[in-house]
């Protein structure tokens, strides 16, 4: 099919170097004001000034109507497929229990290891398929998802087994990741090496030979795994071949950035409690941080992680959902971007960077995603705004009228 997109208010194209953006690059969005777009085949073929385009005979035409056109947000942290809910979880925490009180009763992550073990696979297919759906209504075009609530083979492989089904049906840009170090499971409780030792020899061969997955992630924390553990774990996946990514400094400071630094992963993901010695170390190591307001916002917490710190001491921030069940039911990017704006006092122009070519960057597919460029995928959205910093302005709203992925119209709403 080819699309040809005109009348665009403004053309957020975020062109720029090829490699993540830092300090000021973070403000440049590359808008070029009454611009258009061509689609041909998936592809990117044309991308600028209005007076530029020839639209080619048959295609199909949409006017933006002088609306902002921009590319598809990349959610570079999530995890989307589990069994069940967590809404007893939720529940307790309005009436005063907190994160920590609730797993050590036995709710949190391990309850949804339970819903997740006892889920079949097509029907944990189907409602991934209504969470992705959330998703692209806000913009979302490309992903990363975690498993983690299985913590065991036949259980990950499972997990696994959905997110390389939903890839294949949806026709988005789908990562995964193993986190198979997500909790400690009941039947290795107070053993928590074991575990780990269980996960390096079984499960890390049985992914790889099967190519589940092309990233590893673990939750080093006080209550999940030590800073020992998730160097040892790490260690091994970086032997294996996979990309690193670590849920590090959440609730207690404890040197996961420092650990993420020294063995060189892709992201440090979270980062709240992070010191300016922890930025310094991921600066200095070229590490993107993967900041996560929405699971601070979910959970009601106050301490969000310094952005603006992270940003002076030069690094690629991404901005990313968190949705799961618990810590962070958040499917939408855009209120991600508020709170980007009002908690992390990041600018709209920051965090619209941050969730498109830079996170495109953190799990490598910027040549493909991020921004819209000649032969590039052809992932963006029409906002029903005229100016980009209504995005983050406007709150608990679902802005997209028209989302593209590869080409293929998503989602529309009736009167776009």
């Amino acid at each position: 099919m080819t699309i040809a997109i005109v009348n665009c208010g403004e053309l957020l194209t975020l062109r720029g170097p090829a490699r993540p953006r830092v300090g000021r690059e973070l403000r440049r969005l590359g808008i070029v004001r009454h611009g258009a777009v061509l689609i041909r085949q998936g592809r990117i073929e044309y991308a600028g000034r209005a007076r530029g385009l020839r639209v080619p005979r048959g295609a199909k035409v949409i006017d933006a109507r002088s609306r902002v056109v921009m590319p598809g947000f990349v959610d570079a942290h999530t995890h989307l497929v589990f069994g069940g809910n967590r809404l007893a979880d939720f529940e307790r925490r309005i009436a005063g229990s907190t994160y920590e009180s609730i797993a050590a009763a036995g709710g949190g992550i391990l309850s949804t290891v339970r819903a997740t073990r006892a889920a079949s696979e097509s029907s944990l297919l189907d409602s991934a398929e209504r969470h992705l759906q959330w998703m692209i209504r806000g913009g979302t075009t490309a992903l990363e998802i975690k498993s983690g609530y299985g913590l065991s083979l036949k259980d990950e492989l499972k997990l696994l087994r959905v997110i390389r089904a939903l890839r294949e049906r949806s026709g988005l840009h789908i990562a995964a990741t193993f986190l198979g170090a997500h909790a400690v499971p009941p039947a290795y409780r107070g053993r928590a090496d074991a575990y780990l030792q269980y996960v390096i020899e079984e499960m890390f061969p049985a992914v790889a030979k099967r190519r589940l997955a092309e990233y590893v992630d673990i939750f080093c924390e006080k209550g999940a795994f030590n800073l020992a553990q998730s160097r040892r774990y790490l260690a091994a996946a970086k032997a294996h071949g996979f990309g690193l990514r670590a849920h590090v400094d959440q609730l207690t400071r404890n040197g996961g950035a420092q650990l993420a630094a020294r063995l060189g992963a892709v992201t440090a993901d979270h980062l709240e409690q992070t010191g300016l010695d922890g930025i310094r170390a991921l600066a200095a190591a070229g590490i993107q941080p993967v900041l996560l307001p929405g699971s601070v916002h979910a959970l009601g917490k106050t301490k969000y992680p310094d952005a603006r710190a992270m940003i002076a001491a030069g690094l690629a921030v991404v901005l990313a959902t968190d949705f799961n069940p618990g810590s962070s039911p958040i499917p939408s990017m855009p209120l991600i971007l508020s709170l980007a704006a009002t908690q992390l006092r990041m600018t709209p122009a920051e965090a619209i960077v941050a969730t498109t070519i830079n996170a495109a960057h953190s799990l490598g597919r910027s040549r493909e995603l991020g921004s819209l460029e000649v032969g590039k995928r052809a992932d963006m959205v029409i906002h029903d705004c005229r100016d980009h910093r209504e995005l983050a302005y406007v709150i608990g709203i679902e802005p997209a009228a028209v989302v593209i992925a590869g080409g293929k119209i998503a989602y529309e709403i009736l009167d776009a």
